[in-house]
Parts: C-alpha cells; structure tokens; sequence
C-alpha cells in the first residue's frame, strides 16, 4: 500500500498546477481562486506565496528564470513578484472563455487549454452551459496557434509521451484522449480511458515508464494508466478533489498532489486535507519539467 502525507496546508481553493523546479528544489503551484502563486522547499518546510490581481490557472518554468504564467484571459511571463509582461492573449474572441489548464511542452511552448469561465466576479462557482475550450500553443515571441479543432468542456491534463504522442483529457466527458503528433500540431485523436474509474479526470503526471498518472476529481485518489489505457493501479488520497500531480525530490520519485476546496460543503471545506498539498512516495520515477523559451 502506498502512504500518503500531508506536505503543506494551506486552505487552497483551487490548487493546480504544480511543477517541481530541479534548479532550486522547489515545489510550484498556483491558487487558481486565491490569485496566488505558491513555493514550498520540501526538504526544509520553507513556504512562499505571491499575491496576484488576477486568477492564477497555471504555472511553467522558463529558461531565462522566469515563470510563465496563465491568467484568467492571458498568459504572461512573470518575475517573482518584480515584474509581469504580457504574453499574449490566446482567445480574444471568447470573453466568456478562460484558460484552464497549461503547461510548457517538449517544444519550449505554452500549451494551454480553455473552457467556459465557471468562476464568479468573487470567487464563486457558476454553472456551465455550454462546452467551447480548446487546445492552443503559445510561443516565446507571443504568437498563438491554434492546436486542434476538437471541442472541451473543461480541458485538463498534459502530458507528452517518449513516441511524440499527447495525452490530454475532457473532466465533463469524464474521458482521457491520446493524440497523435502532426508537423501543425496535433493528429488523430483516440480514446485512452473512458470512465471506469472514480470521480473524473483532471491533471496528471507521466513517469519514466511511460504511465499516467491521474487526479481523479471528486473520486479522491490517483489513477495509474498504462499507454495502452489499461488502470494498472487506484491509490487512494485523503482529499476528496485531487486536481493535479508532478514528481519531483531529488530523485523525482515523490508525487506530489494538489486539491481543491471549490464547491464544497462548509463542513468539508474546513477540513485541513481539503486544499492541502500531499505526497507519495514512489519506486518510479517521473520526468523533469520542460522549460518554456
């Protein structure tokens, strides 16, 4: 049985998007709700946060140092606090669209997917009524491609396979797809996993033997996929809304995973494994982060 422990509480609305930075051993994530993003050394308990003015919805790394952030409607390139630069705004043609997931790939490029906003002025949930995100590239020069004609709900999950395929998932059609690579962008797009397992699919983290593992929101655990879509293994976490993982330690054998307290009961929402970070220690180990420009 694989043991889970509580690495930091911080009360998290929306934690997302960790990312494991081998340069100062540092975990990332960012506060989607709390406009925040968040440090943690894991080997001394050092904490950091950054007060944004805007929603947070992921965070890359960059070459130069820097980080690469999603806003609500931009991606920009962000200094620590001392300065922020526009990068681009991937859909300026769908104000009732925001960005959801992102991450940096294999090409030096923002990958990001949107989906309809569900986020209220104040921070509060608000209904979907209709699937309209898509997959889109953002390039260090800013310019925005568009990677797919697919349609998401809410588009989740990022991650790239050693033979060039794209994994990704839609959390509404509870579905997690692989795509083939194509000199535009991305190819065909198959199936990997179509339910079958708790909750829905929402971020994930591919290790060194080609596995996905992914945050089954709402189900409270991980999900371990095979490349051929077969769950090899269910481990089970104390927060209910897992939302995403990285692997990161010295050696890139620990999970780490973030949660969510958005939309629960006030009852559940107080508990400190709700919004918390937390971590497994595993016999695999994952890939390093890719770095943006």
């Amino acid at each position: 049985m694989t043991e889970t422990r509580r690495v930091h509480v911080g009360g998290d609305a929306v934690g997302e998007s960790p990312v494991w930075c081998v340069r100062t051993g540092r975990l990332l994530w960012v506060d989607i709700v709390g406009c925040r993003v968040n440090a943690l050394v894991p080997a001394s308990g050092e904490f950091e946060t950054w007060k944004l003015p805007d929603f947070v919805t992921s965070i890359g790394l960059c070459v130069d140092g820097r980080a690469v952030l999603g806003l609500r409607r931009e991606a920009v390139l962000w200094d620590w606090g001392r300065s922020t630069e526009t990068l681009a705004f991937p859909e300026p043609d769908m104000p009732g669209n925001r960005l959801n997931e992102g991450s940096v790939g294999p090409d030096g490029a923002l990958w990001v997917g949107t989906m309809q906003d569900n986020i209220g002025p104040g921070g509060e949930p608000v209904g979907m009524t209709a699937r309209a995100g898509k997959l889109h590239r953002v390039w260090p020069d800013g310019s925005v491609e568009a990677l797919s004609e697919d349609i998401f709900g809410i588009c989740n999950t990022m991650a790239w396979r050693n033979d060039g395929t794209f994994c990704c998932a839609d959390t509404l059609e509870d579905q997690l797809y692989v795509y083939d690579r194509s000199p535009s962008g991305l190819g065909r797009r198959q199936v990997l996993l179509a339910g079958g397992a708790p909750g829905l699919p929402d971020g994930s983290a591919l290790d060194s033997e080609g596995y996905l593992w992914n945050c089954r929101f709402g189900g409270g655990c991980l999900v371990r996929i095979s490349p051929e879509g077969a769950i090899d293994r269910i481990v089970e976490l104390p927060c209910q809304q897992p939302t995403s993982c990285t692997f990161g330690g010295p050696d890139l054998k620990t999970l780490f995973v973030t949660s969510a307290r958005f939309g629960m009961s006030a009852e559940r929402r107080g508990h400190p494994d709700e919004g918390a970070v937390h971590a497994l220690d595993l016999d695999i180990a994952g890939t390093p982060a890719f770095l943006f420009g």
